[in-house]
Order: C-alpha cells, then structure tokens, then sequence
C-alpha cells in the first residue's frame, strides 16, 4: 500500500461566529432545505453555503484545516461509531476493554465490593455525590466496561486490569476535559494517547499503535487536529481488540456496580 492512501484526509472549518450569527445560520439553512441539527457542529458546506450568501459576515469566520479519520484499510471504521453522539453514554464515559478476566472480576478491580454488584437498570444513573454506576459485559475474549460519568479504568484502575499477563485498551470521553485513549499491558502503560492531537502520546512505547493510526489516515507525526477523535478513539480500540461495540450492547438491564462514593 502507498504513501499516497495514507494521506489524511482534510477539512476546512470556520470560527469566530458570534451566537446570534450561528442561530441565524441554522435557521438559513433550515429554510433552505438543509440537514441541520439544534446543537453541535454544522457542516462546512452549510458554513460555506451561508458565508456565501451573506458577505456581510465573511470577515468574522477564519478559516481552519482538521483531520477527519477514515478507514483506509479494511476493517473497523471511525463512522461505525457515529452512534455513539447520540448514545446514552452521555458527554462523560469510559469504555474498557479487559482481556483475561471476567465481569466480576473487571468489577472488583475497578472498585466494587460484592455487594455493590448487581443487575443495572436504566434506572440507574451516575450521581455527583455517589453512586458510580458501572456496567460489563462479554465479548468473545474481553469483557468491556462502561463507566457512567466516570474514569476508574483510565487512571486508578489501569494497571490493576492488565496486571498479571492482562491487556486493556480504555478511551476517555470528556466534555470539559481532554479525551483519552491508553493501552496497558502487564500492569504497564505501553500508550497513551490524545486523540485529539495523536501527535500528543506517552507510555513506555509510544509509537506502538502509530500503524492503527496510519490506517486510519491519520499522522502520527504531524501537530493534526482530529475532528471526530472519539468515534475515531473508539475504532482504534476496535482494531486493537476485534471488538466493535454497537448500540445493542448498551442494553439494560445488564451485570454492573453501583460503587458508593463516586469521586467524579
């Protein structure tokens, strides 16, 4: 495969629109038989379209390049994980995926007591002054956790899931934070990562996942902005594991913990 199907794939974006500008713009492109959602971002084309068609507010937007991950080699893909926008997994989560070990046992080492742990409901939820809610369930050789508002197994937990032989990839979304994605293995960080800004990466091996990267048309070595770092996040830890995560394995009710004393 040439140098050329890695080439990442670039998108112009533009800021600087006051509120009223981009309420406006909504309701431009409503009329105009766009595809516009309330919140989020618009598309650059509706951006441009607009701009287009009101001059009179070009000069505020400045205009800015971002990746957009993609797959270029067959396999998990960054829009296998659109869903997740929309998801119940909410602005604030943590998907580990834990090889050699079983649900309870993924549970204790995240924190729950035994007691703690039970069928979850959609019920249940993560609360500011406790509990932490936690699910699992498995899949094939792994069993994946979901943390609700909550990153026990992106930092105080890490080492204690892949200790003894394990191996667990977790990816951190977080609405006011920085996103995350980590690789342990044997109780050792080997990567983490901004997906974010990929170029910003840690861990005893920090270019052990750069090929994972590369497939996804994304350098590892340039300063890039990813646009779509989670769903992209996600489709590294897919293509890590063999493990795709669908809308269906968020289903309730399903084994997890509610761990009193939550500290998110």
């Amino acid at each position: 495969m040439s140098d050329a199907d890695f080439t990442p794939l670039r998108v112009t974006y533009r800021e600087g629109l006051s509120r009223d500008t981009s309420l406006r713009m909504r309701a431009w492109a409503k009329a105009k038989g766009y595809s516009v959602s309330e919140r989020g971002r618009v598309a650059p084309e509706i951006i441009d379209a607009f701009l287009a068609a009101h001059p009179e507010v070009y000069e505020q937007a400045r205009k800015f390049e971002m990746v957009h991950a993609t797959a270029r080699t067959p396999g998990a893909s960054p829009e296998d994980y659109e869903w997740q926008g929309d998801s119940r997994l909410g602005d604030i989560y943590t998907i580990a995926f834990v090889r050699g070990l079983d649900e309870h046992e993924v549970l204790r080492r995240l924190g729950a007591a035994d007691e703690d742990i039970r069928l979850i409901t959609d019920e249940d939820h993560s609360l500011p002054e406790g509990p932490e809610v936690i699910t699992v369930r498995r899949i094939g050789d792994w069993t994946i956790s979901i943390e609700d508002c909550g990153w026990r197994a992106q930092w105080q937990a890490l080492s204690d899931l892949s200790r003894d032989g394990g191996e667990v990839v977790t990816v951190q979304r977080h609405d006011y934070a920085q996103h995350h994605v980590a690789y342990a293995v044997d109780g050792r960080l080997i990567t983490g990562i901004n997906p974010r800004f990929p170029i910003d990466r840690q861990g005893a091996d920090p270019d052990r996942l750069n090929r994972h990267l590369h497939e996804l048309g994304i350098d590892p070595a340039a300063g890039d902005s990813v646009d779509n770092s989670i769903p992209a996040a996600l489709t590294l830890a897919t293509r890590i594991t063999g493990v795709m995560i669908t809308p269906q394995h968020l289903h309730r009710p399903i084994l997890g913990a509610a761990i009193p004393g939550a500290y998110f």
